[in-house]
């Protein structure tokens, strides 16, 4: 790798990405690839125009041999669900990072960085929250994993295996974002989409090119080794404020439908029970709820002070990326 300066994050030359199909995943391999690294990873289906071959984080003969020579690990694989039942996401998120991570010095990978979530914070923390905040387990498995898997990270941290850091991006959209672009639109069409708290819970967006900024500054500056940093785009805004943007981008009028939170529990629950009876998979259920009723936002000074990390993106400017490509997918119709 090319060395480092004060300002400037060592770059690796060939990196590894676990869910290389995802969102996120596949934001990074752009990033790294223009900045010159090869790149190669792994997901459930293969897609060898990007160099990811088909497999899964729990069985490393699928993967092993393409740790040879790798410098960076990007772990962002993951279930990530607010209904998965414990057992399975544990397997993935907890038992499938230690796989991951013990494979990776014995092939001399020099550095991993597992990508978790400000979900670890749990629902409920105080206002401008920091990496310092200890954090409880609530029985949400998303939440629960997501804290178990950052300290087997940490542990192979501190006994000497391998240089690790932790990123816990906040609520990240874009272009192919899932859970904050497709998956809204999807519910809003269908008349479903409701939010908690009366549309007031505090919703903390990062747009995903910050994201990936944030963490190729994590990745190539040796401050980052041993370290968690919270990426968000440094404000908080309400749920209200945040959906009203896909409300808009629809042709509707006003903003999205809200409920006082008891009641949008008891809904949420009780579809998510009836969903399930049929077979259907689905995110209604307390912690989706739980998720959009947050009463407060995180700090994101850590990664200011050490990294230099400077989100560009407003919300005003994400929205705006966002919704070109949800009209260019047809998901919200041709603008009015």
């Amino acid at each position: 790798p090319v060395m480092g300066s004060p300002s400037q994050p060592v770059l690796p030359q060939r990196v590894f990405i676990t869910g290389a199909n995802g969102s996120i995943g596949r934001a990074l391999a752009q990033r790294y690839r223009s900045l010159g690294a090869e790149v190669r990873g792994i997901d459930f289906k293969a897609d060898p125009a990007w160099n990811v071959v088909a497999g899964d984080v729990r069985q490393p003969a699928a993967w092993r041999n393409q740790l040879a020579g790798v410098d960076l690990v990007l772990h962002t694989a993951a279930v990530v669900s607010m209904t998965a039942p414990m057992r399975a996401a544990w397997d993935v998120n907890c038992d499938g990072t230690r796989r991951l991570l013990t494979a990776c010095p014995e092939l001399g990978v020099g550095r991993f960085v597992q990508l978790s979530s400000v979900a670890a914070f749990g629902f409920d923390f105080p206002e401008n929250v920091d990496e310092t905040h200890p954090l409880i387990t609530n029985g949400n498995s998303y939440v629960d994993t997501k804290i178990t898997s950052e300290h087997t990270v940490l542990a192979a941290h501190a006994s000497g295996e391998i240089d690790c850091t932790i990123i816990r991006p906040g609520d990240v959209y874009g272009p192919a974002s899932r859970a904050w672009v497709i998956v809204p639109l999807e519910m809003m069409r269908a008349g479903q989409f409701l939010l908690p708290d009366r549309g007031r819970g505090v919703f903390s967006p990062v747009y995903v090119d910050d994201l990936v900024d944030g963490i190729v500054l994590a990745a190539g500056k040796p401050e980052g080794a041993g370290q968690i940093f919270t990426l968000t785009s440094g404000a908080g805004v309400s749920c209200a404020e945040f959906f009203g943007h896909h409300w808009r981008w629809l042709g509707k009028q006003g903003s999205p439908r809200t409920l006082p939170t008891g009641l949008t529990i008891a809904l949420a629950e009780a579809g998510g029970g009836i969903a399930r009876l049929f077979g259907r998979s689905t995110e209604l259920g307390r912690g989706s709820v739980g998720l959009l009723a947050r009463p407060a936002t995180y700090s994101i000074e850590k990664a200011r002070r050490l990294l230099g990390y400077s989100p560009q993106v407003d919300l005003a400017e994400g929205m705006r990326r966002s919704e070109a490509w949800a009209r260019d997918k047809g998901l919200c119709g041709s603008k009015p």
